[in-house]
């Protein structure tokens, strides 16, 4: 799949099925996904993609990513558009500085 068709895959079919399981609306607060762009003076990108997924706890995390609606309808729905084998997930806590 070419760059532009993984772009388009990400946000106009897979984030709004993501948004679209009840779970998303009980445990998800954030839901963003960002694509790169080439820019003069920066090194090309290592990833066609970003997904940042806010919760306010670890356990709204298990409970939306063990939901059934997340494992049938959304989890299948990676293999269309990721390689799967070169995800990478970090599990962060953000300080914002300035906002």
């Amino acid at each position: 799949m070419s760059f532009d068709e993984f772009v388009d895959y990400h946000k106009n079919k897979h984030a709004p099925l993501f948004a679209s399981i009840p779970e998303a609306d009980k445990y998800v607060r954030k839901y963003v996904v960002s694509h790169p762009i080439k820019a003069p003076g920066f090194p090309e990108p290592m990833y066609d993609g970003i997904t940042d997924i806010y919760f306010d706890s670890f356990d709204d995390y298990h409970q939306f990513f063990a939901a059934e609606n997340f494992l049938n309808k959304v989890y299948p729905d990676h293999s269309n558009f990721f390689d799967t084998q070169n995800v990478i997930m970090l599990v962060t806590i953000e300080t914002v500085i300035k906002s």
